[in-house]
């Protein structure tokens, strides 16, 4: 297929692009970087520089794509006016399936995000009905990351009614790489006091590029929506008993796959994507949270054995 993956030069994206070129794909990777001819780039496939909010760009880098893997967004409510955040991803979101819908692609990849259910930047407390969460958890959104992301998914839902279009939304947990690892997870892994919103949850950057893949060649029809998280919590920790020390009855706890289990179940991912998370918090930090850079013969993005 033709692939056009938005947000290209950024950290989803690059591992994105990356999947994509592996799968045989012809990728057309987009940002807002301007293109540079001799920097010895590692990121493959061709590269458009274009502002998505603005309609005229998206039209011009969707026309004649198979399918349009939507990563670009700030990706959260802080560090820019709330107008900003709302406008940039719900507009560039709106005028990526107004193209896509009008040149007749077949299939949208929508990445949107676990924190659509309003358990990350609440201006009020707030904890989920149930975890592990699923996708029949009910959406409170409170802040303009995640009202921006439910949006988005509601312009997926409204685009297959009018067309023919396949639309997935993938909700990724928050997303790591080799270069973060150790700065955002390495403190729960050491302290199971370092309580989290998702509840320990995340997801490696290479994984959800495969869920990634695997939603644009899927043929499910209409509008299908996944969370993407790794099999187990930050830490590998006992996932009921450090609910019940930090949360006590608050919250109610469903059936666990393991002990050590995400906040989040990926088990329709699983099911109907046919999506499995290979790698894991293990794959890059030892037991005190450290980085295993230069100590590990595993190379980044190496599914690790067993997971």
């Amino acid at each position: 297929m033709r692939v056009v993956v938005t947000g290209s030069r950024g950290k989803v994206g690059r591992a994105t692009v990356r999947a994509f070129v592996d799968a045989g794909h012809d990728v057309v990777g987009v940002d807002l970087v301007r293109p540079v001819f001799d920097a010895g780039e590692v990121v493959p496939g061709r590269y458009v520089m274009a502002d998505l909010t603005d309609a005229g760009s998206a039209f011009s880098v969707v026309a004649g794509a198979d399918a349009v893997v939507h990563v670009a967004a700030i990706p959260q409510p802080t560090g820019h006016p709330p107008h900003v955040v709302f406008q940039t991803n719900l507009m560039s979101t709106f005028n990526l399936v107004e193209a896509a819908v009008r040149f007749g692609v077949k299939r949208f990849v929508n990445v949107s995000s676990e924190s659509i259910v309003g358990n990350f930047f609440p201006e009020r407390d707030f904890l989920p009905d149930y975890v592990p969460v699923d996708e029949q958890h009910p959406l409170y959104p409170q802040d303009p990351y995640a009202l921006s992301k439910s949006f988005g998914e509601q312009l997926m839902d409204a685009a297959v009614r009018r067309s023919d279009l396949r639309a997935i939304s993938i909700r990724p947990s928050t997303v790591h790489n080799e270069d973060n690892y150790e700065s955002n997870l390495g403190p729960k892994v050491r302290d199971a006091s370092e309580v989290s919103a998702n509840f320990g949850s995340y997801i490696d950057v290479y994984d959800l590029a495969d869920a990634l893949v695997l939603a644009a060649e899927s043929d499910l029809p209409g509008h299908e929506v996944f969370y993407i998280a790794a099999a187990d919590n930050a830490g590998g920790h006992d996932f009921a008993e450090i609910l019940r020390r930090y949360y006590g009855e608050g919250i109610e706890l469903r059936p666990l796959e393991r002990p050590d289990a995400s906040g989040i179940t990926t088990e329709k991912a699983r099911r109907l994507l046919g999506w499995t998370p290979t790698r894991s918090w293990r794959d890059y930090l030892d037991s005190d949270g450290r980085s295993l850079q230069g100590r590990s013969s595993t190379s980044p993005g190496t599914p690790s054995s067993g997971r």
